[in-house]
């Protein structure tokens, strides 16, 4: 077989960096709304997520662009692909 498979396409987002305290990872908070089944009142849901980043440059604060990867620890399954804005 000499032609490479193709691989589905990977989920991306872009997140707020909410700690950096351990090595080579950051501690990522996703917001998203979703509306209500029953009462179709708009509610804010967030998730947090450990995140790769090689270079330990993330500062919390920043809104950086996460990729789905294969696991890399017991709790990672993102990479840091690029910090979209720095914090202030």
């Amino acid at each position: 077989m000499t032609a490479m498979k193709q691989r589905g396409i990977k989920r991306q987002m872009v997140v707020t960096v909410v700690s950096n305290k351990a090595d080579k990872t950051v501690t990522v908070r996703v917001e998203r709304l979703v509306k209500h089944k029953t009462y179709h009142k708009i509610m804010r849901r967030r998730n947090k997520f450990a995140a790769h980043d090689d270079r330990n440059d993330c500062q919390i604060g920043d809104k950086v662009l996460i990729s789905e990867s294969r696991p890399l620890s017991k709790s990672k399954r993102w990479r840091v692909i690029r910090i979209v804005e720095k914090a202030v």
